[in-house]
């Protein structure tokens, strides 16, 4: 199998080598176009463009002014190409014409107008001297030489190296190149040079000097503006060119030049004026920027106006809208060809064959663009142009004539070999030979004529067939060239019927169905079973619904799981060979009902909101009722609502809901219910705010107690959010002394307030009071709580701790014992003690706090060597008593800073055994009384510890795992620094001497370079070191 980008070689491929078998005419694939060629000496060959394809290959001409090239030292043809050598502008300047030729005929090119950039030089002759008075204009004229293309003027004052500045008093024209000064100063003496120079061939040549000088007999007086350059009166103009309009005065004083538009419109944004303001440019032209223009040369003795007109040129390039196609035809056919070309002025037509200019006859008739040939003959055959021109050019089209005389010809267009057709059917038989002119066409079966079933066209046609009607039709075709024919076979099928067709039937969402198709048919065909789902073909590879069942007569239809996109029509059709039939059943799917539409919510209350809906699809089983559902910020996803009426049934498509919560944000959403089950809920309504209402409900689970002494504590239940009806929510907070009848209240506006302290000092301790507490919002008060009865704060403990004991663990920790104070001392129940611990030197207010429950405390944290007092007061609910006497206890020394060295072990099976030197204590650290060693498998092993008063231990352990083991100093003052964990890596039955040298941190922080030293004992293998 090909790739895609083989195929696509392959068929370009046999494209390119159709295109070089067909033989037909010349076709342009390039033609000459308007040329301006630079002469110059260095490039003294010009090439003129042209190239046509054609089979046979065609050959050239080509034309200049009308008169067909001679082919000599100064033209020759490079393939269809004319290259000129040597060109002179004037000899080999003109309009050309390509023409190409083969055996089927000629076609001419556009024609294209050649011309040559040149420039010649000035002449030599001195020119005259201009004498001018000081004040006085002046006008020096350039008078270019002959010359071809554009070019740019420019002028020299006194032979300098560069142009002379344009300003308001010097202007050079670009239309005339004439140098214009509108008051000459005593600095214009002097020699003027004109410089032209071609834009094309970039030559440049200079004039003689033109002589200035200065009268001295008299001063110009002042005098007005004269304009001496001035636009056109009217410039037609054409879409997108660009249009620079020249103006300048001459004057005393010198000029100001203005521009502006006469309808009084604002000058193009685009427009460019030059320093000198006397060019006035518009490029991009539109028609928008066409009207009067006027230049304004004013000066202190008067103004003068020169005034022009752009007039858009609206021109639209020729173009066409209807070319010509090659027609291949039969002799005696009659030929229609038109070509229509768009474009303003109007274009008119030409017509041309081979070349030349169509000779009208009888039969020929040509209308504009129209062109009509009848009973086209062999000698009409050729290459016919259609020539649309106007006024700005001229385009052409090309078609190529074949008249072609044939015989009969079956070779392309045989009659269908076999034709299979069912009894009762209808058949046509198709008879297209090739032949021109056009063969007349019979028809016979065995010696039969066949005329009466024969039409015009050509075609056999067999309405009603029976068995009758089989065998061999042959068709007979005659012209003038010559006869042919062609023979087909008809075979009668017996025709194919739908059994059992499928019937409409009705479903429930979830069911499965089948839908039936049997056939009868031709024994010798096979039938091809489709099934279209609303007009659309059943693709089962895709469908995970459907599915095709039954045997070589049967195609039934399964529908399975069935869902509301199943509801529609669905067509049985079974081809075959010979004939299709077709049956087709609905599929009515009841299911539950859609979403309701068109929620809104009408007059809202406080605690109502009245609801209405459209209806949403039914689902073909109709809704029974509707339920309402609403959601809050408050409320856990969407929740069933009260209405009224309580059921709504399905016929209602409005209700009022109620017992809704007063100032409360609400959404909406209506969910519809059939027989078939409980539907989609419709899109959720605008956000709604219930009105505001008194609150409703008191503030719960009132009580109090606790607090300073001389505090009343009262707290509640804050009143969530939606229960709070209204803004403005707050509370009232009544209290009375128990036995009284007064009430004192107190206001909290706070919405978020729980809890109310009143403090008096002359409230005794643990009092009672009946309290209560209310809710009330912008609209009013609402209920109060149930009175309860809540105690006043208790009394701080009146007396401290006694027989405060305090013992020195370690550097670092303290142990405090004290006697609880007697019940009697404190109004309330001793909730706990605070144990205060500071430094010698510093005050008691900044000492540290430690909160017990207990009577014994356990100070960590602290410095060796150090004095400490400690003191220990009790604490109820209404604060802490006063503090106990402050003892005193100094910290141990803190332990030793040296950690074990000299670590040796030995590993045998079980056993390790481990040696360290004894540390020695510095005289600020407690004495060494013992070792701990710490031991455990790998980094995550449960951790093991033995502690020994000598400097060696023998470990028992399993063997084959590793170990890390750490050696600390135990003292008076706690565990000193560790060893550092060492690795002892598994073996068995070895034994391994490993002596190791620590060195503590050095005042930087970093450990020294102690040497580590390992001696093998015993014969091992150094790769079981490494596993």
């Amino acid at each position: 199998m090909l790739l895609p980008w083989e195929l696509l070689i392959l068929l370009s491929f046999k494209d390119c080598l159709a295109e070089r078998n067909t033989r037909h005419g010349p076709v342009f694939s390039q033609e000459p176009s308007d040329s301006i060629f630079p002469l110059s000496f260095e490039d003294n060959k010009v090439f003129i463009n042209c190239k046509a394809k054609g089979n046979p290959a065609p050959y050239y001409k080509w034309k200049v002014d009308g008169r067909e090239i001679d082919m000599d030292l100064n033209y020759n043809l490079v393939e269809g190409n004319l290259l000129i050598n040597n060109p002179h502008a004037t000899h080999h300047g003109g309009v050309y014409q390509c023409i190409a030729t083969n055996t089927f005929g000629t076609i001419v090119s556009k024609e294209a107008k050649v011309q040559f950039a040149y420039l010649q030089n000035f002449s030599r002759k001195p020119r005259n001297t201009v004498s001018v008075r000081e004040g006085q204009a002046v006008v020096l004229l350039c008078g270019p030489p002959p010359h071809n293309g554009e070019i740019k003027y420019s002028w020299v004052f006194n032979r300098r190296p560069s142009f002379l500045l344009q300003d308001t008093r010097r202007f050079v024209s670009q239309r005339t190149g004439n140098l214009y000064i509108a008051k000459v100063e005593a600095s214009d003496v002097g020699n003027y040079t004109c410089v032209v120079r071609n834009m094309m061939t970039n030559a440049t040549v200079y004039s003689s000097p033109t002589p200035v000088e200065l009268r001295r007999d008299a001063v110009m007086a002042e005098y007005e503006p004269k304009i001496e350059v001035q636009f056109p009166e009217s410039l037609h103009v054409t879409k997108g060119s660009s249009v620079k309009l020249e103006c300048f005065a001459l004057g005393n004083p010198v000029p100001a030049i203005t521009w502006r538009r006469t309808d009084g419109n604002p000058l193009p944004g685009k427009m460019k004026i030059n320093h000198s303001n006397g060019v006035l440019e518009i490029p991009y032209f539109r028609p928008e920027d066409a009207g009067a223009y006027e230049c304004v040369a004013e000066n202190s003795r008067g103004k003068n106006i020169a005034k022009g007109q752009l007039i858009f040129q609206n021109v639209e390039h020729l173009h066409w809208v209807q070319t010509l196609k090659d027609a291949h035809m039969a002799i005696e056919a009659n030929l229609q060809w038109e070509c229509r070309a768009s474009g303003k002025p109007k274009p008119v037509y030409r017509w041309l064959k081979n070349g030349e200019p169509l000779v009208l006859e009888d039969r020929i008739l040509v209308e504009g663009g129209r062109l009509a040939v009848s009973r086209i003959n062999l000698l009409d055959s050729g290459m016919y142009q259609c020539l649309a021109e106007n006024e700005h050019g001229a385009i052409y089209a090309s078609a190529e004539l074949k008249v072609v005389a044939s015989a009969p010809d079956f070779s392309k267009s045989l009659v269908k070999k076999s034709m299979l057709i069912q009894r009762g059917g209808e058949v046509i038989m198709e008879c297209r030979p090739h032949a021109s002119p056009r063969a007349s066409i019979s028809w016979r079966r065995g010696g039969e004529d066949q005329a009466r079933r024969a039409f015009y066209d050509g075609t056999l046609r067999i309405s009603n067939i029976s068995e009758s009607d089989g065998g061999r039709y042959t068709c007979v075709a005659r012209n003038p060239f010559g006869t042919s024919s062609s023979t087909g076979t008809l075979v009668v099928k017996e025709p194919t019927k739908i059994t059992v067709p499928p019937l409409s039937v009705d479903a429930t969402v979830g069911q499965s169905i089948v839908l039936p198709c049997e056939v009868s048919r031709d024994s010798s065909l096979d039938p091809t079973f489709k099934w279209f789902f609303n007009g659309k073909l059943i693709d089962f590879n895709k469908q995970d619904h459907f599915e095709m069942i039954g045997g070589e007569s049967a195609g039934d239809l399964m529908v399975r799981n069935i869902q509301l996109k199943h509801s529609g029509k669905y067509v049985c059709m079974v081809h075959t060979v010979v004939d299709s039939v077709s049956a087709a059943a609905d599929l009515i799917v009841r299911g539950p009902p859609g979403a309701p539409e068109g929620l809104m919510v009408g007059e809202i209350t406080d605690s109502s909101a009245q609801l209405s809906w459209g209806s949403g699809p039914d689902n073909h089983s109709p809704v029974t009722t509707y339920t309402i559902q609403a959601r809050t910020p408050f409320s856990i996803g969407w929740q069933a609502v009260r209405t009224v009426p309580d059921s709504v049934p399905g016929q209602m498509f409005h209700a009022t809901v109620i017992d809704l919560n007063p100032w409360v944000d609400y959404e909406f959403r209506v969910v519809a219910i059939n027989n078939v089950g409980v539907g989609e809920p419709s899109m959720q309504s605008k956000q709604i705010r219930t009105k505001a209402a008194v609150p409703e409900v008191a503030p719960g689970n009132v009580s109090g107690g606790g607090g300073s002494r001389g505090e009343l504590v009262i707290q509640w239940e804050p009143i969530p959010e939606e229960l709070q009806n209204g803004e403005e929510f707050g509370y009232i907070v009544a209290f009375r002394s128990l036995g009284t009848t007064t009430w004192k209240q107190t206001v909290l506006a706070s919405p978020d307030a729980s809890r109310y302290t009143f403090r008096n000092d002359s409230i005794p301790p643990l009092s009672q009071f009946e309290v209560k507490v209310g809710v009330y919002n912008k609209e009013g008060e609402g209920p109060s709580s149930h009175v309860v009865v809540v105690y006043s704060a208790e009394e701080e403990p009146s007396v401290p701790p006694s027989r405060v004991l305090a013992r020195t663990l370690s550097a670092s920790e303290i142990e405090v014992y004290w006697e609880p104070i007697p019940q009697t001392a404190s109004s309330g129940k001793i909730i706990g003690y605070e144990v205060l611990c500071w430094e010698e030197g510093v005050q008691e207010s900044d000492a540290e706090m430690v909160k017990v429950t207990d009577t014994v405390a356990l100070l960590s944290g602290l410095m060796g060597s150090t004095l400490y007092l400690i003191s220990v007061r009790a604490q109820n609910s209404a604060g802490a008593g006063p503090s106990s006497p402050a003892v005193n206890v100094t910290t141990k020394k803190p332990p030793p800073s040296q950690p074990p060295g000299n670590i040796e072990w030995n590993l045998t099976n079980s056993k390790i055994f481990l040696k360290w030197e004894h540390v020695k204590a510095m005289g600020n650290e407690s004495e060494v009384t013992g070792y701990k060693v710490v031991y455990r498998q790998n980094w995550l092993g449960k951790s093991s510890v033995v502690e020994t008063n000598r400097t060696s231990v023998e470990l028992q352990v399993p063997s084959g795992d590793d170990y890390l083991i750490e050696i600390k100093v135990l003292s008076g003052g706690g565990d000193g620094s560790s060893s550092g964990p060492i690795r002892i890596p598994k073996m068995s039955s070895m034994l391994v001497n490993v002596s190791l040298s620590f060195s503590g941190l050095n005042s930087k922080g970093h450990f020294s370079s102690a040497p580590m030293n390992i001696c093998v004992v015993m014969f091992f293998i150094l790769s079981r070191l490494t596993l």
